[in-house]
């Protein structure tokens, strides 16, 4: 697919979109916050729905099962990343966020223990807290190479009544992507406790430096037989309005516990255009994927050359997957919050390190999947904030 179009957006266009991340600020704001692109989307994805709209094709979806989009995730899991699996074993839902709600519930109790490692996207600390279950927080670690897992906390934080690992990778603030020793030695863990994960694989086609997402349940049979993977297009296609996720389940009991605590009435009905175009995105867009991460792979080192460069105060490590920064603002010596601030002085929306965990209040997380120009916008807002006068 080639001249896809992601230099020379018109903010005018973009403005005019009805999404959160344009309308939840007041028009003078600049956003680069909720994990969304500004690219429009592949031509692939386009077509199908224009056909579905020409026939006027918005009735009831046929059932999941029959629209080929189960077949559609398991071909794409062998193709890209060596990973076979049986559709039959792959649910469909709205969203990755309600995957990782409702896996909460079926197997965990009240007062259970969740592991999470934060830094983390805000829904995986509000689905225990609203849910009742337990925070069991391992906090990642900065080395010189990045973050990483701290092995020796992780197992001593686990007692009798952590039941569940709540993984995310690629990782979503810091950009971690881990590396198979790394996701062997948290899978000897996971047996040794006998813990359940879910998975968290949204990001799985966004990485860079040739790198290659890893499955977890890809490891071994006895993993994949305790693991749920929740993965999308939505990310990766930029089609998150379209509401449309898959759970594979590594084995029919997982599933069949699953299923026992939320019925598919429960989860709400899905959208016939989030199925085409998810289908769509994973037969066809392969193509417009391989330009969106190679323009998002030059966004980030643009943007670490020029936060090096121009923001002595601001330390970040070089994101290995998604198009997300994690930006460690406490060298700016502010007392608030760093999101605040540069929303307030520079009118450029970040999003607040505070929701992402206890303890990163002086964090922000910068979105770069635009124009490089727009991104140039945002640096230049960021650094007014920071020379205006206290």
């Amino acid at each position: 697919m080639a001249g896809a179009q992601f230099d020379g957006l018109d903010i005018k266009i973009l403005r005019s979109r009805k999404s959160e991340k344009w309308h939840a600020y007041p028009a003078d704001v600049l956003p680069a916050w909720v994990a969304e692109m500004d690219f429009p989307v592949a031509q692939p994805i386009q077509d199908v729905l224009s056909r579905a709209l020409d026939l006027s094709d918005l009735g009831y979806p046929i059932a999941a099962g029959r629209t080929g989009i189960r077949e559609a995730f398991a071909d794409r899991m062998e193709e890209r990343f060596g990973w076979s699996i049986n559709p039959r074993r792959v649910e469909v839902l709205s969203e990755v966020v309600q995957g990782l709600y409702l896996a909460v519930g079926a197997f965990t109790e009240p007062g259970d223990g969740a592991i999470v490692q934060t830094a983390i996207y805000p829904p995986f600390l509000h689905g225990l807290e609203e849910t009742g279950r337990r925070l069991v927080e391992n906090r990642l670690v900065r080395k010189p190479g990045g973050w990483e897992i701290n092995f020796e906390a992780l197992e001593n934080s686990i007692d009798a009544r952590t039941k569940l690992f709540l993984l995310c990778n690629p990782h979503n603030p810091s950009g971690r992507v881990l590396s198979r020793p790394e996701l062997e030695r948290l899978g000897e863990l996971v047996l040794k406790k006998d813990l359940i994960v879910v998975a968290d694989e949204i990001h799985a086609d966004l990485v860079f430096d040739s790198r290659r997402h890893i499955p977890f349940a890809s490891l071994a049979p006895e993993l994949e037989a305790r693991t749920v993977t929740l993965n999308s297009a939505s990310k990766s296609f930029n089609i998150a309005g379209l509401r449309c996720a898959v759970a594979h389940f590594g084995s029919t009991g997982l599933r069949e516990r699953f299923d026992a605590r939320s019925s598919r009435h429960l989860r709400g009905g899905l959208g016939m255009l989030g199925l085409y175009a998810t289908t769509a995105a994973w037969r066809e867009g392969q193509p417009w994927l391989d330009e969106a991460v190679g323009y998002l792979e030059a966004n980030r080192n643009y943007l670490m050359g020029e936060l090096k460069n121009r923001f002595p105060g601001i330390r970040c490590e070089a994101p290995e997957g998604t198009y997300l920064a994690w930006l460690d603002c406490s060298g700016l010596g502010w007392e608030e919050s760093p999101t605040a601030r540069f929303l307030e002085r520079g009118k450029v929306a970040l999003s607040d390190g505070a929701n992402f965990g206890s303890g990163f209040e002086q964090f922000t997380r910068l979105n770069f999947a635009t124009s490089r120009e727009i991104l140039e916008q945002v640096l230049v807002r960021m650094e007014t904030a920071i020379q205006a006068p206290d």
